[in-house]
């Protein structure tokens, strides 16, 4: 588990990064009321009936009418919610919220209104994400009469200011309606790219680095049990089948290597995995093909070697500063 910076230690790059392997249980996620941001198509549409298969209430927040209501009502339909009789009708298994993450309103009004009808939140997944105006920016071919038009900055703002926006509100409203020892998160996606340079997708890039520099950011004060008390963690799906746009060439070539192609199924069970595994927090799952491996705990522990042992300690020392002094 990942909670502080800690200081620059010996380590061994010979240690393996370490394979995550999902456990999904039914008591982790049963009643639980989870928000999924994007669950209306590919991994958020998985993530959705997983969760909604082992119990939990799950509310989707889209800004895809059509697939997102057909999603909600098939999980009504898939898996009832029962109760007893004689007590207060329960809430239904799912629900459709109408959510554009760039609308800071519409996000609020997600939240509230699950609120309102759940009584609590405990869980909420960004899946949300766009890569429709990458090539645009950098473009070779631009010329000093074409420069002159703002690009489209759809990608910035559905992937890192639309994931901002569900985080802040995520932070507050996750904190309320909570019982003492309650576990309570916050699982954001980035993708292979917010760690790994990629040819093309510079804009998109960018936003996933960003949403990765949010998690690391946020780790230290989230979990803070004189804070928020909140888990966060990030999943980083590499090549996905989803409804994406893959050109086909590159998609002839992967199949050629013989490299792996993860299912949006595969990302979502290791995403309800993170999301069961109380302990995890601070965490980057990679994902590929069906296997999600742990990033962020080598990344730190070779800091040494990376960056160099001197200015690896001064870095840990002066962080340690600046931890102390916004803590206190």
């Amino acid at each position: 588990m990942i909670s502080k910076i800690d200081p620059a230690v010996e380590s061994n790059s010979n240690v393996p990064v370490a394979q995550f392997l999902p456990q999904i249980y039914k008591d982790s996620l049963d009643e639980k009321v989870i928000i999924i941001v994007g669950g209306a198509n590919g991994i958020g549409a998985s993530l959705v009936q997983l969760c909604c298969s082992n119990g939990a209430y799950v509310i989707i927040g889209d800004v895809d009418d059509s697939r997102g209501e057909r999603m909600a009502s098939k999980c009504v339909e898939n898996w009832p919610v029962y109760w007893d009789p004689s007590q207060p009708p329960k809430p239904p298994r799912s629900v459709f919220q109408k959510t554009d993450v760039t609308d800071y309103q519409a996000v609020l009004d997600l939240f509230e209104k699950t609120f309102k009808k759940y009584k609590r939140i405990d869980h909420v997944v960004v899946t949300a994400g766009s890569t429709e105006t990458d090539e645009t920016w950098f473009d070779h071919t631009l010329n000093l009469t074409q420069i002159r038009k703002a690009p489209s900055s759809k990608d910035i703002d559905v992937n890192l200011v639309g994931t901002l926006y569900v985080t802040r509100i995520a932070s507050v409203y996750l904190r309320h309606n909570r019982g003492p020892g309650v576990d309570r998160s916050i699982l954001l996606f980035s993708c292979a790219a917010g760690f790994k340079e990629t040819p093309v997708v510079s804009v998109y890039q960018a936003a996933k680095h960003g949403v990765q520099g949010l998690m690391r950011s946020l780790r230290s004060n989230l979990n803070s049990p004189y804070r928020h008390s909140i888990r966060i963690n990030t999943i980083c799906p590499w090549v996905t089948q989803t409804n994406n746009n893959f050109p086909k060439t590159v998609a002839a070539r992967w199949t050629e290597e013989g490299l792996p192609i993860s299912l949006p199924e595969d990302v979502a069970k290791v995403s309800a995995g993170v999301l069961c595994d109380d302990s995890l927090h601070g965490t980057s799952m990679y994902v590929a093909g069906t296997r999600a491996w742990e990033i962020e705990n080598n990344i730190d522990r070779l800091e040494s070697q990376w960056l160099g042992e001197e200015p690896s300690q001064i870095l840990a020392q002066g962080q340690s500063v600046l931890m102390e002094v916004f803590a206190a």
